[in-house]
């Protein structure tokens, strides 16, 4: 007679090598890496500046990926991580707290893959990403209380038996930050015939906390000088953390799309940023709108942010004699704001004053001198 140790000693290996199903991963990992040879890099756009000043300002033009904006990078580096650490299999149900761009572009994946996608997003968002998201085949969830997306986004998950993609976690770990075509190695390859190749500053906003990590340990790694500066909307939880090590601040939910947040995320490494900068939203929208006067582009508020500190930053070394670069980015495109920052009704709305941000920007194209408002 067998006895159950014995059945145990006889047969001690388990194997769950097909359990998730490994020839449908593999055409999922390859249909993710297509996309990826097709659109991974952007173009490095040059602001118009008098060159006499001796520096350099450019936007990484990240409006250009196939969903429209920046997060592409983020989803398809979201989906591989979770593809490969067997998360996702055939027929999840994929799940996102998002301010939109990111389950826009998630969105859009997990249609490519085939599989049902929900996007639990704040009700303020703008009604043209959520048709994005809709056009992509992606169900939206709207939540009244911002501060509720995580814990609805997982309450959905686990009742569905999905996948929670959780951006805000897995943001800086999914991104290869050492190269493979990160948005870090594509800048620096694109600068290379510029008459200042190695940049003074990088200027990135805090959403995810993904792009300045990628950034920052990239320029680490390759022994570069190129400092990292990161710009957070008023109210953000983001600045009073990194300003006072406090990785508990709080915060208020940003006007500003797509950055700024309510709490300090996990994903942001505040180790690595050399400088931080609080951009109030009229600044941000007034520089958003002068890119548009300067150079005939339509941005969202996000890519105003980043202009306001990259401004800032190109005044401060005029003013000491440096010549040199600066990087920022084009974060996403405009239509996305149609009813929200490019219009003049829901400015007013909102309360905010775009004119003395004006001033200080139509000051500082004249003669390089940055003087904000006290």
């Amino acid at each position: 007679m067998t006895t159950a140790a014995g059945t145990n000693a006889a047969r001690p290996d388990v194997d769950r090598s097909d359990r998730g199903g490994r020839a449908w991963l593999e055409r999922a990992v390859a249909l993710v890496e297509a996309d990826a040879l097709r659109s991974a890099d952007t173009h490095l756009l040059v602001f118009p500046l008098p060159p006499e000043w001796g520096v350099d300002l450019y936007l990484k033009d990240e409006s250009t990926h196939p969903t429209g904006s920046l997060k592409h990078r983020l989803a398809r580096s979201l989906f591989l991580y979770a593809l490969c650490s067997g998360q996702i299999g055939e027929g999840s149900t994929v799940v996102e707290a998002s301010s939109g761009s990111t389950a826009v572009s998630e969105a859009y994946f997990a249609r490519m893959l085939g599989l049902p996608f929900v996007a639990v997003m704040p009700a303020s968002t703008s009604p043209e990403k959520i048709a994005l998201i809709e056009f992509h085949g992606g169900r939206c969830h709207l939540v009244a209380d911002p501060s509720t997306v995580y814990d609805e986004a997982r309450r959905i998950a686990a009742e569905s038996g999905g996948h929670y993609l959780d951006q805000f976690t897995n943001a800086e770990r999914a991104t290869d930050w050492r190269g493979n075509n990160n948005i870090a190695e594509s800048i620096f390859e694109q600068l290379g015939l510029e008459r200042h190749p190695t940049p003074e500053w990088v200027v990135v906003g805090a959403g995810t906390g993904g792009t300045s990590a990628t950034i920052g340990r990239y320029l680490r790694y390759r022994r570069l000088p190129t400092r990292l500066a990161v710009v957070d909307p008023e109210g953000s939880a983001f600045f009073p953390g990194w300003r006072d090590g406090d990785p508990a601040a709080t915060g208020q939910p940003s006007r500003i799309e797509g950055i700024g947040r309510p709490r300090v995320e996990p994903s942001f490494v505040p180790t690595i940023v050399d400088r931080m900068t609080c951009v109030p939203d009229a600044a941000s929208l007034a520089a958003m709108r002068h890119l548009k006067t300067v150079t005939g582009r339509r941005a969202g508020g996000s890519t105003g942010t980043n202009l306001w500190g990259a401004f800032g930053l190109v005044a401060e070394m005029i003013a000491a004699g440096r010549v040199g670069s600066v990087i920022t980015l084009l974060c996403d495109g405009g239509e996305r704001y149609a009813h929200t920052y490019h219009s003049d009704a829901w400015v007013a709305a909102q309360g905010l004053d775009l004119a003395p941000y004006t001033a200080v920007l139509e000051h500082f194209q004249r003669t390089g001198e940055w003087r904000p408002p006290s």
